[in-house]
């Protein structure tokens, strides 16, 4: 597809353009017979003629504007929410408020595998002392603490929630592209709300509503058995996935506690692969939709838009640094802010001081709530002089040490790469390789030749097989 084909669409949309568009297997707009806003009788349709007016920029998004994807989901009894900022919204993405660097591909394919799977250590470390206090840590491990995966779920180097969660979202997001090259739109926030579902099938719950699971095609992930086991979810979650009326639908509570911003981390990847397409913005609204799917407070939801543009800047190649200074002003044009940024920058001054490091985790609090966490692993990935001691610093302290475990190893994962994490809390990681096989995919997606028009059907059936569109 061209990354710009708003021009093309609207020749497109008036018939001839399309024999054009299909034999290139190109994306096309195919809906006026007159031209597009011109009714059958040669009137104006005004809501659509307006259109005209709009720069160009890629088809996704146009149709995305249009309301196709609302017209489609079965809410067309419901008046749309009108959205005053579209226009300018969906100008071609600025550049990122970072200076970009020029990495191989390996490289960056590291850092894919580091984010994904030093989450997962440090939620495996965290797992055992989530719920112990800082002193009856040092007691039982050492004046240390913990620093090696003590038994926690029945083993070893076992995971929890936040990781199941962070692998149905990087899946979700997959599953949502799929959809978008098959059918020629998508809404990865609804995609990946039914990736949610069935994360609350694997722990034996079914949402209230009625949604097809589409149980004859489940998808590679939700196969994986071991993944079919409560750790520990969080309560939020699964009352409000419980309640989801519809896929997409924002949460209906006040709750900023941090199961939404603990799973998010795979939007910045995902964003990064699709760069040329999705700025900074487009990642931070992301990030946001997806934990609002569970957390409907304003920090509960922004944290989650921080965190994903945080992965992204990494990523990318930019200091920790550069991204808190680019989040921040993404941050500041939101409404309810203040909290967060307040949060990151009190990381930021305890991170600059010399108090000792446990009194400044201490001091941002105790990791339960979206602020705390997101704040915790920022400092603690910027006090650090490599992943293992960041990883250990965010999980021996009072509060939820899994979660704050599991960001930090997100951040500092995609800082250092895969290469960065030790041996000896990789090797039992308990499903290291699936973690590993989907942050390849993550990876991957973008370059699959597939939908429509591919002319190779076993790759179409085989993608299709292991992350349905839907």
């Amino acid at each position: 597809m061209r990354e710009n084909n708003w021009e093309y669409a609207l020749d497109c949309s008036a018939g001839n353009g399309n024999y054009y568009a299909a034999d290139r297997g190109e994306a096309y707009l195919s809906y006026w017979e007159k031209g597009l806003g011109i009714s059958w009788d040669g009137s104006d349709v005004p809501e659509w003629r307006k259109q005209l007016d709009l720069v160009a920029r890629p088809v996704a998004r146009v149709v995305a504007e249009l309301g196709v994807y609302y017209t489609l989901s079965g809410n067309e009894d419901e008046e749309p929410v009108a959205d005053a900022g579209a226009v300018e919204r969906s100008e071609t993405p600025a550049p990122p408020a970072w200076r970009s660097k020029r990495q191989q591909k390996r490289t960056v394919q590291g850092r894919f595998l580091g984010c994904l799977l030093g989450g997962a250590v440090g939620d495996a470390l965290g797992a055992p002392v989530e719920f112990m206090k800082r002193t009856e840590i040092l007691r039982r491990f050492g004046p240390k603490g913990i620093t090696q995966y003590a038994p926690a779920y029945g083993g070893l180097g076992t995971i929890t929630d936040d990781t199941q969660m962070t692998l149905f979202t990087a899946e979700g997001l997959i599953r949502g592209w799929v959809r978008g090259c098959f059918t020629g739109i998508t809404t990865y926030s609804g995609v990946t709300a039914h990736a949610y579902l069935r994360w609350l099938q694997t722990q034996g719950e079914r949402p209230t509503c009625d949604i097809d699971f589409g149980a004859d095609e489940p998808g590679w992930l939700f196969q994986q058995r071991q993944l079919h086991s409560r750790r520990a979810p969080g309560n939020t979650c699964l009352a409000a996935l419980r309640a989801m009326n519809s896929l997409g639908e924002p949460a209906r509570n006040d709750s900023k506690g941090c199961g939404g911003v603990m799973r998010v981390a795979p939007v910045g990847l995902f964003a990064w692969r699709l760069r040329q397409y999705e700025s900074p913005q487009d990642a931070f609204r992301l990030g946001t939709e997806l934990a609002a799917l569970t957390h409907g407070h304003p920090t509960g939801a922004l944290t989650g838009g921080v965190l994903a543009v945080l992965i992204l800047a990494l990523t990318d190649g930019a200091s920790l640094r550069e991204a808190l200074a680019a989040v921040k002003l993404l941050l500041r044009a939101e409404p309810g802010f203040e909290e967060t940024l307040r949060a990151i920058e009190m990381a930021e001054e305890l991170a600059d001081s010399d108090l000792p490091h446990e009194e400044a985790i201490a001091r941002l609090g105790q990791g339960w709530i979206a602020e705390e966490a997101l704040a915790i692993s920022i400092y603690c990935a910027l006090v650090s002089r490599n992943f293992k001691q960041g990883v250990i610093l965010a999980v021996n302290h009072d509060g939820d040490s899994d979660s704050t475990g599991a960001i930090v190893g997100n951040l500092l994962g995609a800082m250092y790469g895969v290469k960065a994490i030790p041996v000896e809390w990789l090797e039992p990681l308990e499903l290291r390789d699936v973690i590993t096989e989907l942050a390849e995919d993550l990876y991957a997606f973008k370059d699959w030749a597939i939908g429509e028009y591919s002319d190779n059907e076993e790759l179409n059936q085989r993608i299709w097989r292991k992350y349905p569109g839907f």
